[in-house]
Formats: C-alpha cells, sequence, structure tokens
C-alpha cells in the first residue's frame, strides 16, 4: 500500500508540471507579445535599414551595404561619439557623488520625513520636460536669478554668459537624471541592517567605507547603468541648453533622419548607439553581480 503511494506521487507531480507550464506561458504571453512587437521587430527593422542603400529624396533602397557602417568609422564621427561618450560619463560621476549624499540623507538622517523629501523630489517631473528645460534657460540667461546671484557674490560678471554653454548642459542633465541616481541608491543603503553598523562601531572600524558602502554598492551600480544609458542618447538638452554648439550623438541621429534625409545612415549610427548601450548594461550587471559575491555566467 505504502509502495503504491509512493509510486503514484512522481506520477501526479509530474502530471502537474505540464499545466503549471502552459499556465505561465499564458501569463507572460502578452508580456512578449509586447515585447516582441515593441522592441524586437522595430530594432530588427532599424538593423535592416542600416544595412541598406539610400534612395532618391531621402527614400531607403532596396540593396545591402555595409557602408553606412565604414562611414560612420572616421575621424568626424568617432569624435562625436567619444564627446557624447564623455559627457554621459562627466553626469554619471555627478550624478553618483550628488546621488549619494542625498540617497545617504534619505536613508539614515532625514527620519520619517523621508517620504515627504521623496516626494519633493519626485514632483517637478510630473511637468512637462520642455517646460522644464526652458524655465533652466530663463534662470541660466544673463539676466536671470543665477547670473544676479553670481554678480551680487561677484563671482561673475554682470554680462555672464551661462547659457548656451557646455556647463549649461551639465546642469541640465543634472538635474533631470539626478532622481534616477538617488532612488536605486536610498533602495541599496536603506536594506543596511544597522545592527551591522553598531557591531562596526563596536570593533572600531570605519562604518562607512567597510559597510555602508560596499553593502550599498548595488545601487550605486544600479544608479550608475540609470543615469550613463539614456545620457548617450538624449539630444533636446543639448540643443535648448547648449546652443547645438557641439555635436552629440543624439543630435546627429535627428540631424540625420530629419534634415540630411539619410536614413539608412542615421539607423547605422542607432544601431551603434545601442550595440554600446548594451555593453554599458552588461557591464553594469557584472559589476552587480561581483557585488552580491556571485560568480559565473554573462550576468
Amino acid at each position: 500500500m505504502a509502495t503504491d503511494v509512493a509510486t503514484e506521487a512522481p506520477l501526479r507531480v509530474r502530471r502537474a508540471r505540464p499545466e503549471r507550464h502552459w499556465s505561465t506561458l499564458l501569463l507572460i504571453a502578452p508580456s512578449i507579445a509586447l515585447l516582441v512587437g515593441f522592441v524586437v521587430v522595430p530594432f530588427v527593422y532599424v538593423v535592416r535599414v542600416s544595412l541598406a542603400t539610400q534612395g532618391p529624396f531621402g527614400s531607403i533602397g532596396t540593396g545591402w551595404t555595409l557602408a553606412n557602417y565604414r562611414q560612420f568609422f572616421q575621424t568626424t564621427y568617432l569624435q562625436i561619439l567619444g564627446h557624447s561618450v564623455w559627457l554621459s560619463f562627466e553626469n554619471t560621476v555627478i550624478c553618483l557623488v550628488v546621488g549619494y549624499i542625498v540617497g545617504y540623507f534619505l536613508a539614515f538622517r532625514a527620519g520619517r520625513a523621508t517620504p515627504v523629501f521623496v516626494l519633493l523630489l519626485i514632483v517637478p517631473f510630473w511637468a512637462s520636460f520642455l517646460v522644464r528645460m526652458s524655465a533652466w534657460m530663463i534662470l541660466l540667461s544673463p539676466h536671470g536669478i543665477v547670473a544676479s546671484i553670481l554678480h551680487t557674490l561677484h563671482v561673475a560678471s554682470s554680462s555672464v554668459q551661462l547659457v548656451p554653454s557646455n556647463g549649461a548642459v551639465l546642469v541640465g542633465l543634472l538635474y533631470v537624471f539626478l532622481p534616477s541616481a538617488v532612488l536605486p541608491i536610498y533602495a541599496g543603503l536603506r536594506t543596511v541592517d544597522p545592527s551591522l553598523v553598531e557591531a562596526a562601531k563596536d570593533l572600531g572600524c570605519g562604518t562607512h567605507w567597510r559597510v555602508i558602502l560596499p553593502l550599498g554598492r548595488p545601487g550605486i551600480v544600479a544608479a550608475a547603468l540609470f543615469v550613463f544609458a539614456p545620457s548617450l542618447g538624449v539630444f533636446v538638452i543639448p540643443v535648448l541648453l547648449g546652443g547645438g554648439k557641439s555635436l552629440i550623438i543624439g543630435n546627429l541621429i535627428v540631424t540625420l533622419y530629419l534634415e540630411f534625409r539619410n536614413m539608412p545612415f542615421g539607423a547605422a549610427v542607432s544601431v551603434v548607439l545601442f550595440v554600446i548601450v548594451m555593453l554599458g548594461i552588461v557591464a553594469c550587471l557584472r559589476a552587480m553581480r561581483s557585488a552580491d559575491g556571485s560568480e559565473g555566467g554573462l550576468f
């Protein structure tokens, strides 16, 4: 009797597994359909366009060529790519420094006022992006509030030109992407067990560098990912606050599509940008795995 029960139990488990498998597929089918329809298919189309020839009057040719990629890997376009990567790197470093300070304050010093500060951090982003950038153009104008304060403090002359400039672009990037750095860092630091900090204090070792910072490293890596990847493709901020003086990769893609009507070359630049972003994502994921102490695998 006991033997029959023991042999029937695995059979029931095996019969239940296919049912759970199909139910799982049905649950994730809408997400897979959206992913394929709005990510995979458009990306495959962009790759196909990047390998096509340029037709007359801005049309897409029917041939296949690698000339668009060869054209991109020239000195001028590589300089634009290098400038874009450097600008994104600068913005990422600044956002991580400021974001870590704010995240540390929210996690360990704000107390019961933490939800209020988080709400104040998010509320400005309920307004339109163009409206917020236009506000920064007014604030940084020669007769704006920032220029008046600098002139009052004798830091700059009354005719200081804050916008358009690269400094104004960095200010705009910091303003836009700072919450993307603060929130992951705050989430990572919030999970630090206070008893570990107390134990470190009792043992006489540095609590911040030996306990808090290593445990909050996954949040810092995630913040770097959330800031660096979208910063590479931004194009509105350099145009409005930088005056379009320095061309970056996002502006180059828009210019190729809308002004030059060279969609195959614009698609090739988009694919190169996508590959760079994916390499950055893989590097961040590997850094997160190493921070967690796990080994093996690509991710």
